[in-house]
């Protein structure tokens, strides 16, 4: 797993890092990986004052880094390895939303993220820096509903139900990152 986490920082690190200037004005600054923590435990690290939360990955711009449970990590990697490349790219596509001007982020942030996660590893995969193995996509879908709200995308703080992340997730794998801005700002 520590491997496949590995992997996922670097080919989605490689992959902004690379077309970051075909897509945005400006330079294209990575946020810090602060990697794994436990959120059973004192001395979680903090993210505006509070103590990240547990079983789960964040994107801090309170400090401008990115940082996931272990115990959700190994809770996921168990159903499958594409699970740790798509919590690493959901949370770094929220550190992307941070460096655009406010007009390129969606109001649907959580889904945005999905988006540009999906984007992320299919270019990466155009690209030749990652690899889909035999079931990988399945195993992707599977992540998304897990990790998917009871009900639809209503507030902000939503990540949506299966089929909304999905979606959005598959909108970004077929047509990249700019199939993810807001209508009518491509």
């Amino acid at each position: 797993m520590e491997e496949d986490i590995q992997a996922a920082v670097s080919v989605t690190n490689a992959y902004w890092q690379t077309h970051w200037s075909q897509l945005f004005t400006g330079g294209y600054g990575p946020p810090r990986v602060a990697g794994a923590y436990d959120g059973d435990t004192p001395g979680t690290p903090v993210c505006g004052g509070a103590p990240l939360p547990d079983d789960n990955a964040v994107y801090c711009p309170d400090g401008d880094y990115i940082a996931w449970d272990m115990d959700l990590m190994r809770w996921g990697h168990a159903r499958g390895d594409a699970w740790v490349y798509l919590v690493i790219a959901h949370e770094w596509g929220h550190a992307v939303q941070n460096r655009l001007d406010a007009g390129l982020v969606d109001l649907a942030r959580e889904l945005q993220a999905d988006c540009l996660a999906g984007a992320v590893l299919f270019g990466a995969a155009q690209d030749g820096t990652l690899t889909f193995e035999d079931g990988d996509t399945e195993e992707l879908a599977d992540a998304l509903t897990a990790l998917a709200d009871r009900t639809p995308w209503t507030d902000v703080s939503d990540h949506g139900d299966a089929s909304q992340r999905v979606s959005y997730f598959s909108r970004g794998a077929r047509s990249g990152v700019k199939s993810c801005l807001p209508n009518g700002v491509q």
